[in-house]
C-alpha cells in the first residue's frame, strides 16, 4: 500500500477549503493528490534497449580492444574468436547491459529523471483528464464540475473543467491558481498549495457561476489520494 501524502489534518483543511469554496459558487471542486501518474516501464525499457545497443556498437566498432581486454581477464594467449564465440560474446553483453540499465532504474529517482519533460507533461495530462472523466464530468446538473489534480513525482498539476466552465473560461485563467498552489508545493507546504488553488479557483467560478438558493453538493468535498 502507498504511504499517504498527506495527513489526516492536511485532507481536513483541504476539504474545508472545497467546502468554503464552494460556498459562493454552483461550481463543484474535485481535488485529487497522487504520487505518480504513470509507471514509465516504456521508457526504462527505451533506455536499458539503448544501453545495449550503445554496448552492441562499440563492440563492433572495436573489437580487437574488446576481444584483447576479455583474453587478458581470461588467461587466455590471442585466442581464435569462432563466429559462435563472437555471437555469443555480443549476446552476453547486450543481455548484461540491457539487465543492468533496467537495475538501475530500479532507483525511482533516476527513473523519473531519465523521463523527458514533455513525456512527463503528457502523461500527468492524461491521467489528470481520465480522472476527471471517472469522478467528475458530467456527474453535475450544470456541467460544472472542476478538477485539480497535483502528482507529486512528476512535480506537475493540472486543472481539468467540465463543459459549462471551459464555454466561459479560459485555460490561462487557471494560471493564477496554478502559480499560487506551486510557489508552496515547492516550499514543501504541499496542503497550502492545493488550498490556495482552491481558493483562486472558487473565486472565478463564484463569479461566472453563483450559487442558487436550491444548491446541492453533488461531489464529495474530500481530498483523493491515489
Amino acid at each position: 500500500m502507498a504511504l499517504a501524502i498527506l495527513s489526516d489534518g492536511d485532507h481536513a483543511r483541504v476539504s474545508a477549503a472545497v467546502s468554503a469554496a464552494e460556498g459562493g459558487t454552483a461550481g463543484e471542486i474535485v481535488t485529487i493528490v497522487t504520487d505518480r501518474s504513470d509507471g514509465y516501464w516504456d521508457v526504462a525499457l527505451a533506455w536499458a534497449a539503448l544501453a545495449a545497443a550503445t554496448a552492441l556498437l562499440v563492440l563492433s566498432l572495436f573489437p580487437d580492444f574488446f576481444l584483447a581486454k576479455i583474453d587478458r581477464l581470461t588467461g587466455a594467449w590471442q585466442s581464435e574468436w569462432t563466429p559462435a564465440g563472437l555471437l555469443g560474446l555480443a549476446l552476453a553483453l547486450v543481455t548484461t547491459k540491457f539487465l543492468g540499465a533496467l537495475a538501475l532504474q530500479l532507483w525511482q529517482s533516476l527513473k523519473f529523471w531519465l523521463v523527458p519533460p514533455p513525456v512527463k507533461a503528457r502523461r500527468v495530462l492524461a491521467r489528470a483528464v481520465t480522472c476527471f472523466k471517472v469522478g467528475a464530468e458530467r456527474r453535475t446538473h450544470g456541467r460544472t464540475g472542476i478538477l485539480i489534480y497535483l502528482s507529486m513525482r512528476e512535480h506537475r498539476a493540472e486543472i481539468v473543467a467540465d463543459a459549462a466552465i471551459t464555454s466561459k473560461v479560459a485555460p490561462e485563467v487557471w494560471g493564477e491558481a496554478m502559480a499560487a498552489m506551486l510557489i508552496e508545493i515547492k516550499a514543501g507546504r504541499i496542503a497550502d498549495g492545493m488550498v490556495a488553488a482552491i481558493e483562486r479557483v472558487g473565486a472565478v467560478l463564484a463569479e461566472h457561476f453563483p450559487r442558487h438558493e436550491n444548491d446541492v453538493n453533488e461531489l464529495p468535498d474530500r481530498l483523493i489520494e491515489v
